[in-house]
């Protein structure tokens, strides 16, 4: 199930907030040579390498291209382990995992905020913002900071997809331009400003602790799906609503929409839309629905109309969006697709985080 290999560290070739990518030579078999790659190292968890380091790494999913950004994975520097931790945390996520580790949970009872979150049940009205991908949070941070200035967001990062929130490079940059102001880290996911068990403390966390006017929820880089109706980390986003109207939200879906995906179940709505919305979300949801051009609009429209059911369709303006989309501090990508070759995709994000902002 895992691919291990030896390798030494030939470079760092950039680092950010949790992370390292290294320039890395993987040892071949006796007297073959060996071949270079990228390899990632989570600093928090394995120490930071330095040329000539020796490293372990699981290069299971590289070897299999699978959708990890290219990257062998950094296990250990064997022969310099990181030094002990310091400091509290109870919390174990990656449960089980060989590399578990333990995090201070802002519910826990250690933590200083646990006094607030104790008997919290409430967000007191914060629209909540769901999302199935994570390429969408930049977008609908544009559309939030463009209809109001000055909002405070927060991200409430799911476990489906990449656990570390060390492996996105868009939240360091979001962050430091001033469009996030905490990320809370749930479930196994860890790494946030903030970390909780579940994604209802996460959402309490967001509103009691960090502060925010809204929050995003959405998974971390990465996905996971089948090409089955159900078997899509996706899902999750369903479960969200849930949680944000029981928590006294106000949740606001965002629909995944495509006009470049050559798969027939991605193109207009995405059917992950049309499920996590249509029948695995419970309570009602304020649907953003963007208008978009021409035949493919009324295409979005029209599929978008069978979530009215259970929830209030609500129609949003994209004029000037796509301006506050090019003014991001980050390259805007989904399924390796730029804004230029997909636009309809972040503007329906966008959309979808001014419709939150104008529930203020």
């Amino acid at each position: 199930m895992i691919k291990w290999r030896s390798a030494h560290v030939r470079g760092v070739v950039r680092e950010w907030r949790g992370a390292a990518e290294l320039d890395v030579v993987v040892a071949g078999p006796p007297g073959a040579p060996g071949r270079a790659c990228r390899a990632l190292a989570y600093t928090d968890l394995v120490g930071t390498p330095a040329p000539g380091d020796r490293v372990l790494l699981n290069t299971t999913a590289l070897d299999m291209g699978l959708g990890t950004g290219g990257y062998a994975m950094v296990v250990a520097i064997p022969d310099r382990p990181a030094a002990d931790p310091g400091g509290p945390g109870h919390l174990v996520k990656a449960r089980y995992t060989p590399l578990q580790a333990t995090v201070l949970g802002a519910d826990e009872q250690d933590s200083p905020h646990h006094g607030v979150l104790r008997d919290a049940d409430d967000i007191g009205g914060m629209p909540v913002v769901v999302a199935d991908l994570h390429s969408a949070l930049p977008a609908v941070l544009a559309g939030i900071a463009q209809a109001r200035p000055g909002t405070r967001a927060a991200y409430v990062m799911l476990d489906g997809a990449a656990l570390p929130a060390a492996f996105s490079r868009a939240v360091p940059a979001l962050a430091r331009a001033g469009l996030l102001g905490a990320t809370i880290t749930t479930g196994q996911a860890f790494g946030g400003d903030l970390e909780t068990v579940t994604v209802h403390t996460g959402l309490l966390a967001a509103r009691l602790v960090a502060g925010a006017d809204i929050a995003v929820v959405a998974q971390g880089p990465g996905n996971l799906g089948t090409g089955t109706a159900w078997g899509f980390s996706g899902v999750a986003a369903g479960e969200a609503v849930n949680a944000a109207a029981v928590l006294g939200g106000r949740p606001v879906a965002c629909l995944r929409v495509s006009e470049a995906d050559r798969r027939e179940r991605h193109q207009g709505v995405s059917h992950h839309s049309l499920t996590a919305y249509g029948k695995v979300a419970l309570a009602p949801a304020d649907v953003a629905v963007p208008v978009l051009p021409g035949a493919f609009g009324e295409r979005v429209r029209k599929q978008a109309a069978a979530l009215g059911a259970r929830h209030r369709l609500v129609e949003v303006d994209t004029d000037g969006l796509e301006t506050a989309l090019a003014d991001l501090p980050l390259r805007l990508s989904t399924m390796g697709r730029p804004f230029a070759d997909d636009p309809a995709y972040f503007l329906a994000a966008a959309a979808a985080g001014r419709h939150a902002a104008a529930l203020l």
